[in-house]
């Protein structure tokens, strides 16, 4: 008897496994796809620290807002502490993953998890997940950042 109830379970739990990722699978569309591809560009430039590669991926008049910030930043304010960033530390992995991405026109909102390590100057290794928010706008040929909010959740 309880074999059975046990098998019962364990098939139970399966079966809400298959169905939960069956309900968040997502299929990008094209222009989906074409966003994500410049997210994970300015992610592969910042991991490359090319920093004025990156800083092209901010819009002039970009405001975006760290959970750790106290007030918004602008691309002046962006530009400064992405310099001293780029300076002091070195990203060695990351990982973004994302969660959805909406289009509304040229605009597009684009949620996603990360995990990060980077390298300080004194060797130190820091472990960073959370999740962010972008919001781009299309502006020529890519995707530019018009405003963010995000950081980290946990840390190991």
């Amino acid at each position: 008897m309880k074999v059975l109830k046990i098998s019962q379970v364990l098939l139970f739990v399966f079966c809400l496994s298959v169905l939960i990722t069956a309900l968040f699978a997502q299929e990008w569309s094209e222009k989906q796809k074409e966003v994500w591809q410049n997210v994970e560009t300015y992610w592969k430039l910042s991991a490359e620290g090319d920093v004025e590669g990156w800083l092209s991926y901010f819009h002039s008049d970009y405001l975006g807002w760290h959970y750790e910030a106290d007030m918004p930043w602008d691309k002046a304010t962006r530009t400064k502490w992405g310099n001293y960033l780029f300076q002091t530390s070195k990203l060695l992995i990351y990982d973004i993953k994302p969660v959805g991405i909406k289009i509304h026109g040229n605009v597009a909102i684009v949620h996603y998890y990360f995990h990060v390590v980077n390298e300080d100057t004194e060797g130190k290794k820091i472990v960073n997940k959370g999740r962010w928010t972008d919001i781009l706008m299309k502006q020529d040929n890519k995707w530019v950042m018009i405003g963010d909010h995000g950081g980290q959740t946990q840390s190991e």
